[in-house]
């Protein structure tokens, strides 16, 4: 098992292509209070999410979803979207990616060391560095800054 920071959660990669056959990634997600994931789509694979505790808010689309403990949403392909454990408690979750290919860019962009805030600044830095060739490959896309909501979410 190999854990990485990436933009606010500390993800856990459980299973990726190289024990499921590329049929799916595996990961367990510890989403600190306060944190957010910029915005962001998949292009090739779909993300769901299940709720192991505390509490999960997630802009996808034009929807916005509260989950709590026992609860899931799955995120389709190209849907653009945010995840966040808003308040002051963390929430753990599980996040299925089918076919395999988000535990690749966690890999390649994540991180070792927690990084509180990100700027605007390091979070261009990261993403160019690190997730450029890895991106097109996969067909991730970053919409915006972290702090952001999908521009089809602010309208609901």
């Amino acid at each position: 098992m190999q854990s990485f920071w990436l933009f606010g959660p500390y993800l856990t990669i459980l299973a990726d292509r190289t024990t499921t056959g590329g049929q799916y990634d595996l990961i367990e997600g510890y989403f600190p209070p306060g944190s957010q994931t910029p915005p962001y789509r998949h292009m090739r694979y779909s993300e769901q999410l299940y709720v192991l505790e505390g509490e999960l808010t997630i802009w996808s689309g034009e929807n916005k979803v509260v989950l709590t403990t026992g609860e899931n949403f799955l995120i389709p392909v190209g849907t653009p979207h945010v995840v966040a454990a808003i308040g002051d408690q963390p929430a753990r979750g599980l996040i299925l990616a089918a076919p395999s290919a988000f535990a690749r860019l966690i890999e390649a962009t994540g991180t070792q060391n927690k990084v509180e805030t990100p700027d605007m600044a390091l979070f261009d830095c990261l993403w160019q560095q690190r997730s450029s060739r890895i991106s097109a490959e996969i067909g991730d896309e970053i919409l915006g800054p972290p702090g952001t909501l999908p521009s089809a979410a602010t309208k609901a």
